[in-house]
């Protein structure tokens, strides 16, 4: 008798999780924002609870996952007609890059650091923050990369270009913190940061620099705390 109650609670839990998300759309499945990203998680919790209560019978889930999805199909079509509540619910992107330089006020807006900010580059296949003439923070935590024109892929073999062989980005000062141990494997020493940040921002002062990054190459790259 469970073993008949269980099949028919998960046959029931599944065709109502399958029609919410066709009716409420792939929104609720990619995550846009941080509301539906919470919502996709209740809903799974709604339905895995309700399964395994014993208390819980098959009108009980119908009724929960019902509830859930109205609720969820109110909140997409008040975001699609009311421009001013779809920016209450899915938020809106933040620029942490303008003009390749580094937004310090938008990064403490969004709870970030420089490390962060490296990763989340990193992870976008963008190595070095000189190659970014915008980055935007969007709404479901992903960032969004403009790279400066000179940055922009290309293919090689279009134009008959030698294969270069590539250079890792090194961060040398980082929120005025000067990374000792970085320097010490470029094989420089602290004279040559120094005429380095001399020739580029006229600084020598590290807790002035927000970012020094060295590049094999392409040089130094410095931005300093405004």
């Amino acid at each position: 008798m469970k073993i008949l109650q269980l099949t028919t609670e998960l046959a029931v839990g599944f065709i109502l999780l399958f029609l919410i998300v066709k009716i409420v759309g792939k929104k609720i499945i990619n995550q846009i924002s941080p509301f539906t990203f919470i919502a996709s998680i209740v809903l799974g919790e709604l339905l895995g609870n309700a399964l395994y209560d014993p208390n819980a019978n098959v009108l009980t889930i119908i009724y929960t996952m019902l509830l859930w999805g109205f609720f969820l199909f109110i909140v997409e079509y008040l975001g699609q007609k009311f421009l001013s509540f779809r920016g209450i619910i899915e938020g809106k992107p933040s620029a942490l890059i303008k003009n390749g330089v580094i937004d310090r006020e938008e990064l403490k807006k969004n709870h970030m650091n420089i490390n962060q900010l490296q990763s989340l580059l990193r992870q976008s296949e963008t190595f070095s923050v000189r190659e970014v003439a915008y980055c935007y923070l969007e709404a479901n935590g992903s960032i969004s990369i403009l790279k400066k024109s000179k940055y922009q892929k290309t293919a090689q073999e279009d134009f008959n270009l030698p294969i270069k062989s590539v250079a890792v980005p090194v961060t040398l000062i980082r929120d005025g913190q000067v990374l000792w141990d970085e320097l010490k494997e470029l094989n420089y020493d602290e004279a040559w940061l120094k005429s380095q940040l001399l020739a580029h921002v006229h600084v020598v002062d590290y807790s002035k620099i927000f970012l020094a990054e060295w590049l094999e190459g392409d040089g130094m790259f410095v931005q300093t705390i405004t």
